[in-house]
């Protein structure tokens, strides 16, 4: 596979997230709490993709494989705990924007711990990624916007534990069968979860049989797909890359609500989700033209 075709898979990793927030929705409006939500999310979505990894190619692990990705999914599900903690003091339109500051996290990651400096280009994109975010989010036009900073801080650690998800993925145990892999970092995701929100809605029948529709829709978007999918395309990217794709996440967060929720999307928004998606597509060319100028410049000195 080209490089292009791991960038659309973790491309594809970030709209999964965007889907989320559209069927979170729904699950308040029929009366779910958070916990619930949440809890139900990891669950369903931990059991679905076991079922997946116990009809495929199995890899045999240590014991020190296992864990060390069992704790690697850690992050994964503290970045939505984080994320619902900033939530309970600003409004979604600034938390969005703390949680999109993985943009340049990710590219520090990258030059600290892979030594690859970010070149202009890609601080320009990300400059632009996080315009489009301000712009998508609909922070100008909001009035009134409630902000904290203990709401910000948990935005910001939000931030910082998925960029820690996403360099996880792109390095710890890269020869794993990729479901085996997901099953994995979503069983440490699903602990942790559980440990810090007891999971009392898998013994109240009433509840469960009531979510499970909300639990599967947002088990396969949240928890399946896209530890699946950066698993399979985040070591090939890097850190850098992949979390400028992955913010393909508000654009689609946004169209689905304009969508599926009729809630107005104003032209400024839509400027921002075109901004991103901009910014998405120049950086993966530059990369490409700077990967085909690397490969030439090794064949002539070869030859």
């Amino acid at each position: 596979m080209k490089k292009w075709h791991y960038a659309l898979i973790v491309f594809l990793g970030g709209c999964c997230y965007g889907i989320l927030s559209t069927f979170v929705k729904l699950a308040y409006s029929a009366g779910f709490s958070s916990i619930e939500v949440t809890g139900g999310q990891y669950f369903f979505g931990t059991v679905l993709i076991w079922c997946v990894a116990l009809f495929t190619k199995k890899k045999k692990l240590s014991l020190k494989q296992t864990l060390k990705l069992v704790l690697s999914g850690i992050p994964f599900g503290l970045t939505g705990l984080f994320y619902y903690e900033s939530l309970k003091t600003l409004n979604a339109s600034l938390a969005i924007i703390f949680l999109f500051q993985f943009v340049w996290i990710g590219a520090i990651f990258d030059w600290i711990f892979n030594k690859k400096k970010p070149r202009k280009q890609k601080l320009m994109s990300i400059g632009i990624v996080l315009i489009g975010s301000v712009l998508a989010a609909n922070v100008i036009s909001q009035k009134g916007g409630i902000f904290s900073w203990q709401g910000a801080i948990w935005g910001l650690l939000a931030s910082f534990t998925y960029t820690v998800f996403i360099f996880l993925s792109s390095s710890v145990e890269k020869d794993t069968p990729p479901v085996l892999k997901s099953a994995l970092l979503s069983t440490g995701a699903l602990i942790v979860v559980f440990l810090l929100f007891p999971p009392k809605f898998l013994f109240d029948f009433s509840v469960l049989k009531g979510l499970t529709q909300y639990g599967l829709i947002l088990g396969v978007f949240g928890v399946v797909l896209p530890p699946l999918l950066f698993s399979i395309g985040m070591p090939h990217v890097g850190p850098g890359l992949g979390t400028i794709l992955s913010a393909s996440e508000l654009p689609v967060a946004v169209t689905l609500s304009s969508l599926v929720l009729s809630e107005h999307v104003n032209w400024m928004q839509w400027i921002g989700v075109i901004l991103i998606l901009v910014a998405i597509i120049g950086c993966n060319i530059r990369s490409e033209k700077n990967d085909r100028e690397l490969s030439n410049g090794i064949e002539e000195s070869c030859s």
